[in-house]
């Protein structure tokens, strides 16, 4: 009972931690990393290759081979009757020869001892590791794309944060208009109309609220489920700062560029296979056998026998074709550096569009603060002059939205930055 008491306020005390946490975009990555269900795969494909390579090294074992046969012969080697009258001629006793049996039979087990084998086991094992890279490269591009999604629920979240504070920020100026103005009703200087007016305004502010609300709720459940964590608009997502030390990187790190290379090593490594195939191949045998006849062609009867030696075994056939697989190989090498190239190019053409664009909202941020604070004194000059009755309160009103778009835009910028640097990071695997 005890344990099941402290298990519950274990998991509650995390799930507390959690929402007042701060959780970081790099965090969010590496949660969704290992919440995605193709990460399963690396243990896979560890294990097949472990299994590849022990069988391929089991080619240094000893090998046995059984073997048994009967036959049965049209005829067979039979010495001359003539040698036989010859001996019973010096012998003056007669002699002749047996003849062999027709029927014949015979069981041999044979066991073999590889010596060498011109390096094929070798290369097989490292085809086998340099197949493990190529597979582990391409999960990693399939893994990579994960960044991409997470980035955009984290900074898309963090921008409808902005964006709520920002329209409760309109909802205090439109009620502190509101009882402004109430008060300038009962003494006569403003109208029901007026009041209408800023009223229709709090109700568009308070159906933003429910808006953005409703998308910051879909955003957080869609990020929940890339990191199998539990977020919700309680949780503090930590907004990280400018780090524009991107700019000056040229080198890219990204997964794409690590499968290229891991496959121009997997045609190397097939290419020292192709060579080490057509080596001739020595190795040592032992055979023990029973059979009739046995090695003693003229011994009548079953007898056991054995065999012992070296054996050199030389498939010179391989030539013929090895100068076109090596070819095939050397296309598929071209082939490779080839998209690894373009990969490279169209990635560049991406990287300096980001870096323009990173530069271009540098200089619009610099512009919104002064747009916001040339839009704050042309409120606060309207507002006094509503106050003199010079104007009206749809002047009011819509200066009032201006400062606030001026608001938003600031924060949609800042945003927008912060998400073109991480992209850029992205992009060149930063």
């Amino acid at each position: 009972m005890r344990k099941q008491i402290l298990f519950i306020l274990l998991a509650v005390t995390c799930q507390l931690g959690l929402n007042g946490q701060n959780l970081t975009v790099e965090t969010c990555q590496e949660k969704a990393k290992a919440n995605y269900p193709l990460v399963k795969q690396y243990g896979l494909i560890e294990q097949t290759a472990q299994y590849t390579i022990s069988n391929a090294n089991k080619g240094y074992l000893p090998q046995l081979a059984l073997s048994v046969k009967a036959t049965y012969q049209s005829d067979v080697t039979k010495i001359p009757s003539a040698l036989g009258d010859a001996i019973s001629s010096l012998t003056h006793k007669p002699f002749s020869f047996a003849s062999l049996p027709q029927d014949q039979y015979q069981a041999v087990l044979e066991a073999s001892q590889l010596i060498w084998d011109g390096g094929i086991i070798s290369s097989q094992n490292k085809i086998t590791k340099a197949g493990v890279e190529v597979e582990k490269q391409k999960l990693e591009v399939d893994l990579y794309t994960l960044k991409d999604r997470v980035n955009q629920l984290f900074f898309g979240i963090l921008l409808l944060n902005e964006q709520f504070k920002q329209n409760e920020i309109l909802k205090k100026d439109l009620q502190t208009n509101y009882e402004r103005l109430s008060a300038y009703k009962q003494n006569g200087v403003a109208q029901q109309s007026d009041l209408d007016a800023i009223q229709v305004e709090q109700l568009n502010a308070n159906q933003r609220t429910s808006d953005l609300n409703n998308t910051r709720t879909t955003y957080c459940l869609l990020l929940s489920a890339l990191t199998g964590l539990s977020i919700n608009d309680k949780t503090e997502l930590q907004k990280p700062p400018v780090d524009l030390k991107v700019l000056d990187e040229s080198t890219v790190r990204r997964p794409e560029v690590g499968l290229f290379d891991a496959q121009n090593k997997l045609y190397e490594n097939q290419k020292d296979l192709f060579l080490s195939a057509n080596l001739p191949k020595i190795g040592a045998f032992v055979q023990g056998g029973y059979g009739q006849p046995g090695l003693n062609m003229f011994a009548g009867g079953f007898s056991p026998f054995y065999i012992g030696g070296l054996r050199l075994s030389w498939n010179i056939s391989g030539f013929y074709t090895q100068k076109d697989n090596l070819n095939k190989l050397d296309v598929s090498k071209k082939n490779v550096e080839i998209q690894k190239e373009t990969f490279l190019f169209n990635n560049n053409l991406v990287t300096k569009q980001q870096q323009n664009e990173i530069t271009k909202l540098q200089s619009t941020i610099s512009n919104d603060d002064e747009i916001i604070r040339l839009r704050q004194n042309i409120k606060k000059a309207t507002s006094v002059k509503l106050e003199n009755g010079t104007a009206t309160v749809s002047d009011l009103i819509r200066d009032v939205n201006a400062e606030n778009q001026a608001l938003q835009l600031k924060s949609l910028h800042e945003i927008q930055l912060l998400m073109n640097v991480y992209q850029l990071k992205n992009n060149i695997n930063n």
